[in-house]
């Protein structure tokens, strides 16, 4: 047998294998949620440590500029927002549940700021990616109305998901890659003792 038809048929067995349809059934009943709430870096961190999140990627949306880079977004000038893309099993975890740890982890009651970040890339948004979202992200948003035990009202957004672009490397899982300066950012930006005031948690 030569080296193309053995390559092909090699492929061919893989792509007919039981391994292969269940990957590609595993990756098909996965959903994704889009959540904007200030430094990507904190929302990367809080969905990491979800039970049935598969995967988080940093990134930007919301704008109109295609493929923007941090500088120009930090500096205000796409009209995107710093956002996490939340890949999940349904099965593991609700897209109710997500929608509670995104709340009782933001600063709803400011426009275009979280915390020590102001400007509208760092708005709090809900990004929906289909009706069934859009229904669970306004129900969430009148629950935290009616619940909320502050008197400010709700600012953050909810949109139709738009174009993500990821963000750079080095941003991607920066908790992790810099434990050390991500700790002191969040700790300088006030962010744990925001939460604490409004939600009376410790996050």
């Amino acid at each position: 047998m030569n080296r193309r038809r053995f390559t092909l048929l090699l492929a061919a067995t893989l792509l007919l294998s039981p391994w292969a349809h269940g990957a590609e059934k595993e990756a098909a009943k996965l959903e994704t949620a889009t959540f904007a709430g200030g430094c990507f870096w904190c929302v990367e961190h809080l969905f990491d440590e979800v039970e049935g999140v598969v995967s988080t990627l940093s990134g930007y949306t919301g704008g109109q500029e295609k493929n923007p880079t941090y500088k120009a977004v930090s500096a205000g000038r796409t009209g995107h927002t710093e956002a996490v893309e939340v890949r999940f099993d349904p099965t593991k975890v609700s897209y109710d549940h997500l929608l509670t740890l995104f709340w009782h982890n933001i600063d709803p009651t400011t426009a275009n700021q979280q915390f020590c970040d102001r400007g509208s890339q760092y708005r709090s948004a809900i990004f929906f990616h289909s009706e069934e979202q859009k229904r669970l992200a306004f129900a969430s948003l009148e629950h935290i109305r009616q619940t909320k035990p502050f008197k400010a009202n709700i600012q953050t957004e909810i949109s139709p998901a738009a174009p993500f672009y990821a963000a750079e490397t080095y941003h991607q899982d920066y908790h992790h890659k810099n434990p050390i300066r991500y700790r002191l950012y969040r700790r300088g930006c006030g962010r744990d003792d925001r939460l604490e005031e409004l939600w009376g948690i410790d996050p």
